[in-house]
C-alpha cells in the first residue's frame, strides 16, 4: 500500500465530514482559520497536514464523533507515517562480489613466447664456483622396531583424538547457535532486515508479541499500523536506542535481550491525577488530554516536518526544549502533567492545545448552504 493510497483515505474521510456538515470550503475556512487553499489540497489528497491539531480542527468544526475523531486520526498517522518510515527504511548494502581475476593462460611448450623460451644454446654459461662436497650426515640411532611403532602409535592417536574434540566442539557450538537463531524469529531468514509501517506478517506479530511482553497495551494482529508504530517508538526512547519507529537489528536485540518495561498508568488513574494538578480547571484539563492522547500516557503522535508530539498532553519537541526535557521525561505520566500545567500556569488557558481548547465550548454548526 503506498503513501498515495493512505493520503487518498485521509482526504476521502476529510471529504465526507465537509459534505454531510454541508459547508462551502469559504464557511469552512472562516470557521476553522484555516485557509481555503490549503483545506483544498487536504480534501484532494495533494498534501496532508503537518499537524494532526489542523484535521482535528475541520472535523470538530464539522461535528465529527468521538469515533470518527479517532478514526481520522488512526489515517493521519497511518499516512504521515509511511512517508517518515519510507526515508528511515533503508536497505542494506549488500557486498559487490570481487572481480574475477583475468584468466591465466597455459604456459606449454606450444603455447611459450618465443622470448621466453630457452634453449641448451642460448642459455648463458654460468661461473659459480663447483659447490663444496657436503659433510656426511650424522649417523641416525634408530630406536628398537617395536618402541618405534609404539611411539608412532602414540602419536597419531592424541592426533585423531584431538580432531575428534575438535570437530565435537564445532558441531556443539553450531547446534547451539542454530537453536538460538530458531528462538529468535525476528533474526531468521523468514523476516526483513527492517520491519516497518504497513508491512503485514508473521515477523510483525512477533514484535507485537514482545512488546507486549513488556506490558505493552498492543493488539496481535501482525499488522504494522499507527498502534504497533507508537509502542515501537515509546520502546526506543525507554531503551535508550535510535527513535525511528522501525525495527532494525538493535530494535530486535533489544527486544529479545533488553529488560525496558512498557507498563504505564491507566486511563482511569491517570485521569485522577490530571484533576488532582489542575485544580482551577479540573474538567478542561481531563478533556485537553483526551481529546490529545486518548488519556495513554505512552502516545507519540509523528508530525511530517520531523518532529514529534510525546505522552498526555502531546508535549511538542519545542516545549520539551522550552521546559529542559526530554522524550523519556515526557513519557512519564507525573511529569508530563505537571509540564503541562506549567504551560497552563502562563496564561491560565489552552492556548498551547489551540484545536483542543476550541473543541472545549464549540458550538453545534449550523449547516450552511454551499
Amino acid at each position: 500500500m503506498t503513501r498515495y493510497e493512505e493520503a487518498e483515505r485521509f482526504a476521502a474521510r476529510l471529504r465526507a465530514l465537509r459534505e454531510r456538515a454541508n459547508y462551502s470550503y469559504e464557511a469552512l475556512a472562516q470557521k476553522t482559520g484555516i485557509s481555503r487553499s490549503s483545506l483544498h489540497r487536504y480534501c484532494a489528497g495533494s498534501s496532508v497536514p503537518q499537524d494532526y491539531g489542523v484535521a482535528h480542527r475541520i472535523a470538530t468544526v464539522c461535528g465529527a464523533t468521538p469515533a470518527e475523531l479517532r478514526e481520522l486520526h488512526r489515517l493521519w498517522a497511518l499516512s504521515d507515517a509511511e512517508r517518515a518510515t519510507s526515508d528511515a527504511q533503508v536497505t542494506p548494502a549488500t557486498e559487490e562480489p570481487e572481480p574475477d581475476e583475468p584468466p591465466q593462460e597455459p604456459v606449454t611448450g606450444e603455447t611459450r613466447p618465443a622470448a621466453e623460451t630457452e634453449t641448451d644454446e642460448e642459455r648463458p654459461e654460468t661461473t659459480e664456483p663447483a659447490p663444496s662436497p657436503e659433510p656426511p650426515a650424522p649417523r641416525r640411532t634408530w630406536l628398537p622396531r617395536g618402541r618405534r611403532l609404539t611411539v608412532v602409535t602414540a602419536v597419531v592417536t592424541v592426533v585423531v583424538l584431538g580432531i575428534v574434540a575438535w570437530g565435537m566442539s564445532m558441531v556443539s557450538s553450531h547446534g547451539k547457535k542454530a537453536e538460538a537463531d530458531d528462538d529468535r524469529v525476528l533474526f531468521s531468514a523468514a523476516c526483513r532486515p527492517v520491519i516497518g509501517m504497513g508491512q503485514q506478517d508473521e515477523c510483525v506479530k512477533e514484535t507485537q508479541q514482545l512488546l507486549r511482553r513488556r506490558g505493552a497495551t498492543i493488539g496481535v494482529d501482525g499488522m504494522f499500523g499507527p498502534e504497533t508504530l507508537r509502542r515501537v517508538t515509546a520502546f526506543q526512547v525507554l531503551a535508550g536506542i535510535t527513535v525511528n519507529g522501525v525495527v532494525g537489528d538493535p530494535t530486535k536485540k533489544a527486544l529479545y535481550d533488553s529488560k525496558v518495561r512498557l507498563d504505564t498508568w491507566s486511563p482511569e488513574k491517570a485521569r485522577k491525577r490530571i484533576r488532582e494538578v489542575f485544580t482551577e480547571v479540573p474538567d478542561d484539563a481531563v478533556a485537553i488530554a483526551d481529546c490529545q492522547s486518548f488519556l495513554d500516557p505512552l502516545h507519540i503522535l509523528p508530525n511530517t516536518n520531523g518532529t514529534r508530539n510525546w505522552g498526555l498532553f502531546q508535549i511538542s519537541d519545542t516545549r520539551l526544549r522550552e521546559l529542559g526535557g526530554t522524550p523519556r521525561k515526557a513519557l512519564d505520566p507525573e511529569w508530563n502533567i505537571q509540564a503541562a500545567k506549567k504551560l497552563w500556569s502562563r496564561d491560565h488557558d489552552f492556548h498551547d492545545w489551540p484545536h483542543c481548547e476550541r473543541a472545549l465550548h464549540q458550538p453545534s454548526p449550523s449547516p450552511s448552504k454551499s
